[in-house]
């Protein structure tokens, strides 16, 4: 009999793990703490830059999250958001 492993691993298969819905949901979180106004304003003026820059691209969610993952967790320790970091995690684990 073979025991099925529940943890999603994406070297195996992208089956099954959302990653461009938590992208998604990941960035909605993001545009809701910058017009907040929370964390810094440098943070702030950085994010903002980057959305524009992801929009002119034309680069996906998960294309921004990947490459701004440090900057992301410190951001949003900054606004104290746990749950931005622990899906932050997630992605980072599963996607990138």
């Amino acid at each position: 009999m073979e025991v099925q492993n529940s943890t999603k691993d994406r070297y195996i298969s992208f089956c099954d793990i959302e990653c461009d819905k938590n992208a998604d949901k990941l960035i909605a979180m993001l545009d809701g703490h910058l017009e907040a106004g929370s964390g810094s304003e440098q943070w702030r003026v950085y994010f903002s830059k980057k959305r524009a820059e992801q929009k002119q691209m034309g680069r996906d969610n998960l294309n921004l999250i990947g490459n701004q993952i440090n900057p992301l967790y410190e951001y949003f320790d900054e606004c104290d958001d746990e749950a931005a970091q622990d899906l932050l995690y997630q992605l980072e684990q599963e996607c990138c």
